[in-house]
């Protein structure tokens, strides 16, 4: 996720990205934090939450929300490795190192000081985002928004791989990689044409004063009523095949 929003190859300035469940981890709070983007993420099981609170005594502050609440933000060891939290988002920032390569190190030596202290900083910022979500419709409006171009995007590329029901069958990296820009290829080919079509529907005067502003942000190239994976298959029911006249074969 984090890789994908840092290396997306655009002029984009990401500020929000999003994610399902999986995505939400503390340390994926945490890194995106460092890198100064925000993390909007659909909870599969909110109810199961736990709210980090401030400090020390902080849940008798809210105690309507005791059951939600859990232990304090452990600000020491955020504080204590501040320095080395920010040399890994920077090398992550300047592409010196991925972040696949230092979640494994963190992930081979899980007492590392700079992974407690980014763990901790998913923590608070993770309890900042639900108590955010929790309060605001427009938030959790936004998130179903954007989830659902990532899912429609999923769903274009499930279509267009169906021979593979979107799976890699092999096991070697190149194979992968080709597979994955050949799918890509695919669906860029797609969005272009759709777009084209798009743009010459819309410049047709009967479309001018009928779609509003919000419809048209709400237009996307990622459709695929108009393709056919299988091919057209004509049905010529006034032909038959002449089996009759076949040659017998011989034995």
């Amino acid at each position: 996720m984090v890789e994908g929003a840092r290396r997306h190859g655009t002029d984009m300035e990401i500020e929000t990205n999003y994610v399902d469940s999986h995505g939400a981890s503390y340390v994926g709070f945490g890194i995106t934090r460092l890198l100064d983007f925000d993390l909007v993420a659909r909870f599969k099981q909110i109810n199961k939450m736990k709210l980090y609170v401030p400090g020390k005594g902080d849940e008798f502050s809210y105690p309507l929300l005791v059951p939600a609440l859990t232990r304090p933000i452990r600000w020491d060891i955020i504080a204590n490795n501040y320095d080395v939290m920010m040399k890994y988002a920077t090398a992550i920032r300047l592409r010196t190192a991925t972040t696949e390569a230092l979640l494994r190190r963190f992930t081979s030596e899980t007492t590392h000081p700079a992974y407690a202290a980014m763990l901790e900083v998913g923590r608070a910022q993770r309890t900042i985002f639900l108590a955010r979500w929790l309060r605001d419709r427009d938030l959790q409006r936004e998130t179903e928004s954007g989830l659902n171009v990532v899912e429609n995007y999923n769903g274009v590329n499930d279509y267009i791989k169906f021979g593979k029901r979107g799976e890699l069958a092999s096991n070697r990296r190149e194979e992968q990689e080709l597979g994955m820009l050949c799918l890509h290829i695919l669906q860029s080919a797609l969005g272009l044409i759709n777009t084209l079509m798009i743009q010459d529907t819309l410049a047709l005067p009967k479309w001018e004063d009928v779609l509003t502003d919000a419809d048209r942000r709400g237009l996307t190239p990622l459709f695929h009523t108009n393709m056919t994976p299988y091919g057209e298959i004509q049905l010529r029911t006034d032909r038959r095949l002449d089996l009759t006249g076949l040659a017998p074969t011989s034995t």
